[in-house]
């Protein structure tokens, strides 16, 4: 994470990587774009997820890929992905079930915005087929939890009283633990046996000053060489090679700096981890700052100088906007959209979900649609429990909920947000026994994460009956103007514009993209309730 930008990375181990290398060039390559021969994979496009998932760490395991990423605030934590192809992802469950690391992440007294899940590390030991999450929290302590499938459950292994931040863990050929992390000083822990504490610690490198800042570790072995992979934020990639064993000595070599990215008005791409496919060749997941729908994943393929140092392949210069498809055997089968329509017809939410801190599970269920209890008195969103969010899709994309607001109480407010730290809603509030549906803006936080704004009702038309359909549309292109749009409907076929265009906010200090956001809160006393019977994200 870096110290200028207060926050982020990731580290992990590409299962079946101790192959020989070898490449072209010591410094990155540009080849023009190929067409792909008869039989060959189809190409792909840059960003490969156009939503909002950072710091990857990226491995195999067989013929399957996962990759993890920073969630912050955000309950449950580290989602997991899943991929046949390195292309087409899911998002097969989380490493964190619940954010148990204080009261601030139950909104309870204190928030923790920008806090909770930071870089992180995944990996799987084959020795005792499981995956191990490791990252560390507020700068305390580092928490350890495993898992014999992605889905879960997930249980925490253990706490150890070193913070091993932005940390990357290798699962060493002979099975020992070992864990890289630091910034700009990088240190490599040895873990025990059971993974349970650290047996020793040591510096192994110090960033020089030309350099500057160098964070977010990924731990690797490959072809008996150790290779510690590091970030300069938010314009570089560096990489540590030892031949002498986990802690060293180790020299440095560029990867990237300033290399243009595949996505118009946004960064360089950096900060991800390499992988390797079941053919050999190898890949760089990196993402790329592309505010306001936060950090984007995109991909290109790797070769390797005759010395063993990575070369990623440019187009024109350039990190790619298509390359050809990785060579990997059919899929056993289609991975689920992250797009689409959910009814909420189970009990238990799908992955795609994720809760604004810590819910209160006694105000909430699923089945039947989504039944959201109010369970906060305030009249600031960003203090209200229970607004469950979703990422956006880019560049453009839509979100449409259908809400049976019936049970609603007098001084209820629930809807559809586009939520940041710079936040505007449409949705229904009720007063005095009428019903409006509403536009408001100027949710605001300050770069402390304090509320300064709690939101001005901008346009208004009263509702009848029970439900209606509510709709935000958003523009998260970098370069673009980057235009929310509110629409409401009583009938689910006709919308209504309501209010002005919202602009996304793109200051990078809040670190996660906007995202659409179900909320239910009052602002007089609890009590009442919404159903979301239909949710839809579509894209143009």
């Amino acid at each position: 994470m870096d110290r200028r930008r207060a926050l982020t990375a990731a580290g992990g181990l590409a299962t079946g990587a101790f192959l020989s290398l070898a490449g072209p060039s010591p410094t990155a390559a540009s080849a023009p774009a190929r067409v792909p021969a008869p039989g060959a994979p189809a190409p792909y496009t840059n960003p490969v997820i156009w939503q909002d998932f950072a710091d990857i760490d990226v491995i195999r395991v067989g013929g399957t890929y996962y990759a993890s990423a920073s969630t912050m605030h955000y309950s449950p934590g580290a989602p997991v992905l899943r991929s046949y192809d390195l292309v087409n992802w899911e998002i097969a469950g989380h490493a964190v079930p619940v954010l148990d690391f204080g009261a601030k992440y139950d909104l309870n007294g204190a928030r923790g915005y920008v806090r909770g899940i930071w870089a992180s590390s995944l990996a799987y030991r084959p020795s005792n087929r499981t995956f191990y999450w490791l990252g560390q929290i507020d700068f305390a302590r580092t928490y350890v939890y495993t898992a014999t499938a992605v889905e879960g459950p997930w249980s925490r292994l253990t706490t150890i009283s070193t913070p091993y931040y932005d940390a990357g863990l290798l699962v060493d050929t002979d099975d020992t633990l070992y864990v890289a992390y630091g910034n700009t000083t990088i240190s490599v822990a040895q873990l025990s046996p059971d993974g349970r504490d650290q047996v020793r610690t040591q510096q192994v490198f110090t960033t020089p000053s030309s350099v500057g800042t160098l964070e977010g570790s990924r731990f690797y072995k490959i072809n008996g060489q150790y290779y510690i992979f590091l970030t300069r934020p938010a314009n570089g990639q560096y990489i540590l090679k030892s031949s002498g064993g986990p802690f060293g000595p180790y020299t440095m070599r560029q990867v990237l700096l300033d290399l243009r990215g595949p996505i118009a008005g946004g960064g360089v791409p950096h900060q991800g981890g390499l992988v390797q496919t079941q053919g050999g060749a190898w890949y760089y997941m990196a993402f790329v700052d592309a505010y306001p729908g936060g950090r984007v994943p995109v991909l290109a393929p790797v070769t390797w100088t005759s010395d063993g140092w990575p070369v990623v392949q440019l187009v024109d210069g350039a990190w790619g906007t298509s390359y050809p498809g990785p060579a990997v055997p059919t899929p056993p089968r289609q991975v689920t959209p992250m797009t689409g329509v959910d009814t909420f017809d189970g009990t238990s939410l799908k992955p795609r979900w994720e809760w604004n801190h810590n819910p209160d599970n006694t105000k909430w269920s699923s089945g039947n649609g989504l039944t959201l209890r109010t369970a906060t008195v305030t009249n600031d969103l960003y203090w209200a429990r229970n607004t469950l969010t979703h990422r956006i899709q880019g560049p453009t994309s839509t979100a449409t909920v259908q809400l049976d607001f019936s049970a609603m109480r007098d001084g209820d407010r629930a809807g559809l947000a586009l939520l940041r730290d710079s936040s505007a809603w449409i949705g229904v509030r009720r007063d005095g026994g009428v019903t409006r549906v509403t536009m408001v803006n100027g949710l605001t936080m300050d770069g402390s994460w304090n509320t300064t704004g709690t939101g001005t009702e901008l346009a208004s038309t009263a509702v009848s009956g029970g439900r209606v359909w509510l709709r935000a549309t958003a523009d998260i292109r970098p370069g673009s103007a980057r235009p929310g749009t509110f629409f409401y409907s009583t009938d689910g076929t006709n919308f209504i514009r309501l209010g002005p265009s919202f602009s996304l906010g793109n200051d990078w200090r809040f670190f996660m993209g906007y995202r659409y956001a179900l909320f239910n809160h009052a602002t007089q006393a609890l009590g009442g309730a919404v159903r979301v019977l239909r949710f839809e994200l579509s894209t143009p």
